[in-house]
């Protein structure tokens, strides 16, 4: 894969600064188990969002599916670990490179698909890898729900303090953004964004459709099945219902969505509410609050669509784009 030379913009240092300031700074200054488990789960659900925001927002291809590659990488890490003794370090390689490898399987037929069909499509992978999977473990005689033993060490991927569970998903988080980054500012980032605007276009143009998605859909899968690995050693148990829920799906392009679709904060800022909202919901209204954080997701969806079409992020930039043309013409007058 070729990205070609990359379009560095002005602000971009500062704002490399930044986040890394947030992701590496933030656990050690956080102090309450509490805000440190909402840290990591921001933190790590920011690097997922941002992961299916290249395929879903620059490339334009809406997955509902991506819990197909989470699902992937915590079973395939947490397997080799318990059943083999394989540190999960090199375990969440495996796992990245079977959702790959899945990825470029179905990448053929999908990718046929446009719009509300595609994401059906997407829908239907991941439920039949999690049909798979429980038709397979009566096989293999694997347990329903895998349990992994609480051994703290770095090469068990597992940590007594919770400190470096959110300074591992920062880095997580920096090293997805940093490649978004890379990808998006280069080459290949334009040709995904031509296809997404108008995909007959661009094929009329010479674009290379599938070359250009398939890039895209790779280092998607391969970061979400690497997240799957990282929450799984977060909290040492696994089951189907619970790492192949299409919920994950949901609610990686809903974060999206709400920070601003097809661009590089807007995933982070959706994370950023989402996580803490639901969060807050379930601790405030316990048990009889099940499910209450997806219908205040509804509700700030439809908000958003209705008067931010473009996301947050989106927003933000239509406005200091007026505001700058506005100061331009005052100068000129």
């Amino acid at each position: 894969m070729t990205l070609h030379r990359i379009d560095y913009r002005r602000g971009d240092a500062l704002g490399a600064v930044f986040l890394v300031a947030i992701a590496i700074g933030l656990p050690f200054i956080v102090a309450d188990r509490f805000y440190l488990n909402l840290l990591f789960l921001i933190l790590l659900y920011g690097g997922l969002a941002s992961a299916w925001n290249l395929l879903g927002g620059y490339a334009g291809q809406f997955s509902l599916g991506h819990t197909a590659f989470f699902g992937i990488g915590a079973y395939s890490s947490t397997l080799l670990y318990t059943m083999a003794g394989v540190s999960p370090w090199l375990g969440a390689l495996g796992g990245m490179a079977i959702s790959m490898a899945l990825a470029f399987l179905i990448s053929y037929p999908v990718f046929r698909l446009r719009g509300v069909f595609f994401a059906m499509a997407t829908i239907a992978v991941g439920e039949t890898v999690r049909i798979v999977l429980l038709w397979y473990r009566r096989i293999a005689d694997i347990p329903y729900g895998i349990s992994i033993d609480y051994k703290p060490g770095f090469a068990r991927m597992i940590f007594s303090e919770p400190r470096s569970y959110a300074l591992m998903a920062g880095i997580f988080l920096l090293v997805v953004v940093a490649v978004c980054y890379a990808v998006s500012r280069s080459r290949a980032g334009y040709y995904l964004q031509a296809l997404r605007d108008n995909e007959d276009a661009a094929q009329a143009v010479g674009i290379d459709l599938r070359r250009y998605k398939l890039i895209a859909f790779l280092i998607s899968a391969a970061f979400t099945s690497l997240g799957g690995t990282l929450m799984a050693q977060y909290v040492l148990y696994i089951e189907p219902s619970t790492v192949f829920n299409t919920t994950i799906s949901i609610d990686l392009a809903l974060m999206s969505i709400l920070g601003g679709i097809g661009t590089l904060w807007g995933p982070l800022l959706g994370a950023a509410v989402t996580m803490p909202l639901q969060e807050f919901l379930r601790d405030w209204l316990g048990s009889a609050g099940a499910g209450a954080h997806l219908v205040v997701y509804g509700a700030l969806l439809v908000l958003i669509v209705m008067l931010l079409p473009q996301g947050v992020v989106g927003a933000w930039k239509d406005w200091s784009a007026k505001r700058r043309r506005h100061g331009g013409e005052h100068a000129r007058g």
